[in-house]
């Protein structure tokens, strides 16, 4: 089968789960003996900045129709729905006539709910920065605008979790969705370096993301100050760069964290993975998600996570089997789950193994694209009707 996945992120240029997971399923689905190709921005692609992905895609996406003639095209997030809409209008005039696929990772419409203060008790571990809100009021009403018009024109959409599959049912009014978790594993990348960061201790913990406020960050250094008052001061190794770095580094000095909690800034996949072998877990404090790869990373290099029960977190992640799940928001909750991961080694271990299993058995590249092609299937309606 031939294929066609396009995508506005893509590595090395961006560091985006979005983008790893074309690669991934792009391996999967080679393996499997479908021709696929990749069209995002840079040679042969879209030309110019991500923002204006949804117009440059254009006319390099209809010279790819020409040429490559696929029988599936995917488009990857909102930024796909002008790249959705010229295959539809198109449709007629192509043969094959593709199949559209819309492969959506998160709900907007959860996205701007997300905006918002984070609360704990009486208190207010943390707020939107001027830069969330213009996400609020400026990008997200696009984006919920382009993953609407994204979800009708498509012949099948995909979501990465069962949580996720409702939210674009409810937010979209999406009526085609089946479920495509993401995966991991394929050799798409470098061997991660031997160097760096090697001053990581024994029992750190691990962040890594981009920093905006629903990834929570604030709520885990609220229970590093809980852990503290109990005599316990574990090291915090902070992998990510965004908009909220410069208010959590605040919050650091507030809560007299500045020598338990390093901010790494942004680092490389291969970074990123050698800090992972050495952490003690991935905290994943988060109030909203589709389903994060990094989880994914961190199970597969058997290290145990502890995160939040939103999203599709608890769809990977199992509680007293993989890792630790906590109710978003809960400092001391989150506190008391830390408190276990550094207190017995041999069980965090026990967890981290059983992680790994679990990622090859379930989340492989190769078991993801055959639940592709289970999901997108032989026949549509597009082609019934053309």
């Amino acid at each position: 089968m031939r294929i066609l996945l396009v995508a506005n992120t893509l590595p090395p240029a961006d560091l985006s789960g979005v983008g790893e997971q074309v690669l991934q399923l792009a391996a999967g689905l080679r393996a499997r003996g479908d021709e696929v190709e990749i069209l995002g921005r840079g040679e042969g692609g879209a030309r110019g900045p991500k923002l204006l992905f949804p117009l440059t895609v254009l006319l390099p996406l209809w010279r790819r129709l020409r040429r490559f003639r696929p029988e599936v095209v995917q488009v990857h997030e909102s930024d796909g729905a002008l790249a959705a809409l010229l295959v539809s209008i198109l449709a007629p005039l192509l043969d094959p006539v593709p199949r559209l696929v819309a492969l959506l990772q998160v709900s907007y419409v959860e996205e701007w709910r997300a905006v918002r203060p984070l609360r704990w008790r009486n208190l207010v571990l943390g707020r939107p920065g001027g830069v969330e809100k213009r996400f609020r009021w400026l990008k997200a009403p696009v984006q919920i605008a382009f993953g609407l018009l994204s979800a009708f024109l498509a012949d099948r959409v995909l979501a990465p979790s069962r949580r996720t599959a409702a939210e674009l049912e409810r937010d979209y009014a999406a009526e085609r969705v089946a479920v495509v978790p993401n995966a991991t594993g394929a050799s798409i990348r470098e061997s991660p370096p031997t160097g760096g960061d090697g001053e990581l201790p024994a029992g750190a913990l691990l962040f890594v993301g981009r920093l905006r406020l629903r990834k929570g960050v604030e709520v885990l250094l609220w229970a590093l100050a809980r852990l503290a008052q109990e005599e316990q001061h574990p090291q915090l190794f902070v992998a990510g760069d965004g908009e909220h770095r410069p208010a959590l580094e605040d919050l650091s000095r507030h809560l007299g964290l500045t020598s338990q909690v390093r901010f790494l800034g942004r680092r490389g996949a291969g970074e990123v993975a050698t800090l992972l072998a050495r952490s003690r877990a991935l905290v994943v404090p988060s109030i909203y998600e589709g389903m994060p790869l990094v989880i994914l990373e961190a199970m597969a290099a058997g290290c145990p996570v502890v995160a939040s029960a939103v999203s599709g977190i608890p769809e990977v992640v199992a509680d007293g089997v993989t890792g630790w799940l906590v109710p978003a928001e809960e400092p001391d909750l989150l506190a008391r789950a830390l408190a276990e991961v550094l207190g017995d080694a041999a069980e965090a271990k026990r967890r981290g193994a059983a992680g790994r299993e679990r990622v090859a058995r379930e989340f492989s590249p190769a078991r993801i694209a055959a639940r592709w092609h289970e999901a997108v299937g032989e026949g549509t309606e597009r082609e019934a009707i053309a």
